[in-house]
């Protein structure tokens, strides 16, 4: 399929397979709960009176010491045992299988539906000509408005410096390139170069 790009008004050849792909939104919530279950990072954890380190003998004998009777010392009620309702921040991903034909699947899904809902911005070259947040904001106001995502083949130092004072405006590499990403911006600025990198991954 051919596609003009923004900045020339040039016409390309991109892949119907990738960019034409259709739309999928089972497929898509699986990869989406999948990626963000795997990338979250437990803050919590607990060890329960199975989990603490201890002997499981008796202390002491049942009667006829004059101390309360005793199972286990690392019971909750003692020092340094085991807590009554442990947090355990560890998720079993194992009921859960995606593979990576689901996942390239849900990616080219995402693509190609953000390219027919004219949200997806080919252009030839983005070039920041300094790291000043001022060039890329007035760069942008004559492309697109909203959160924006700027997807390059290699990210350079200047819009990498400009981007980071932006806050609804993300610059990345497209090996970096995720379904959360793609789905939360408003609009997705994406070179040519970038595009041929995602032919070349997702055929």
């Amino acid at each position: 399929m051919k596609v003009i790009l923004n900045d020339t008004k040039e016409y390309i050849d991109i892949l119907d397979c990738i960019f034409n792909y259709k739309f999928n939104l089972d497929l898509i919530n699986q990869v989406l709960f999948y990626y963000l279950n795997s990338i979250h990072k437990g803050r919590k954890s607990q060890k329960n009176r199975a989990e603490v380190s201890g002997s499981g003998k008796k202390p002491w004998r049942q009667k006829g010491t004059g101390r309360a009777r005793a199972g286990s010392i690392r019971s909750p009620i003692w020092r340094s045992g085991g807590v009554t309702f442990a947090a355990n921040s560890k998720k079993n991903l194992s009921i859960m299988k995606i593979n990576k034909r689901m996942y390239k699947g849900a990616i080219k899904s995402i693509i190609s539906e953000l390219l027919r809902k004219k949200r997806l911005i080919i252009i030839k070259n983005f070039i920041v000509s300094s790291f000043k947040t001022k060039n890329l904001y007035i760069k942008l106001q004559s492309i697109c408005f909203g959160k924006i995502l700027i997807i390059v083949d290699k990210l350079d130092r200047n819009l990498l410096l400009s981007s980071n004072n932006l806050k609804m405006v993300d610059a990345i590499e497209v090996s970096k390139i995720n379904p959360v990403s793609l789905i939360k911006a408003d609009n997705i600025i994406i070179t040519v170069n970038a595009i041929r990198k995602i032919e070349e991954k997702y055929l």
